[in-house]
């Protein structure tokens, strides 16, 4: 189960995590011993007790790890330039269970950058691997919080749709090449 790049921790406070595939918000306690199974994008995929969690990078204190840093921009920032950090910022958004962001996977059907009072407003239309999936309301917060802390974005609405059903040729070609679903 753990690959090369698996790495021991034991947990130094209580932290809340979700679990995957399911969704469901719990806490896991102190001194629970578990391996990080993935460590992308600010947040991280642990393996306790038989169980995948994710937690995100504001909890990273939790692992021993430093929380991410917010997003920049310099003050004289255009429009190219706040819309470049939002895909930067989608490309942090990675599905806890496959190791590729969700712009990579084409998860992203659309992305708009509108001039709103004091700022911008970012509308994102997205989907799942799968309809199913546990995963999706914490997904959409994740793009949504991810969004709303680069400057200058006043807010950002995610509605998650699923026609048209994703399909693995909406993979970029890396993404495909990453996983050997080329075909």
């Amino acid at each position: 189960m753990f690959g090369k790049n698996s790495e021991p921790v034991q947990l130094y406070r209580d932290c809340p995590a979700v679990l995957i595939p399911a969704g469901d918000e719990v806490i896991l306690r102190r001194g629970a011993n578990a391996f990080i199974t993935q460590a992308l994008g600010g947040s991280f995929t642990i393996f306790l007790d038989g169980n995948l969690f994710r937690i995100d990078g504001q909890n990273a204190d939790a692992l021993g790890k430093d929380p991410v840093e917010p997003p920049t921009l310099p003050p004289d920032a255009s429009r190219d330039d706040v819309e470049q950090l939002v895909w930067d910022q989608l490309r942090t958004c990675f599905d806890p269970e496959i190791p590729l962001n969700i712009v990579d996977l084409g998860l992203i059907y659309r992305c708009q950058l509108r001039a709103a009072e004091e700022g911008w407003r970012v509308d994102v239309v997205m989907t799942l691997t799968a309809p199913g999936c546990g995963m999706g309301d914490i997904l959409v917060h994740d793009v949504r919080s991810k969004l709303e802390i680069i400057p200058s974005v006043k807010r950002a609405d995610v509605d998650l749709v699923f026609d048209p059903p994703w399909s693995q040729d909406m993979m970029s070609e890396a993404a495909r090449l990453q996983t050997g679903m080329m075909y």
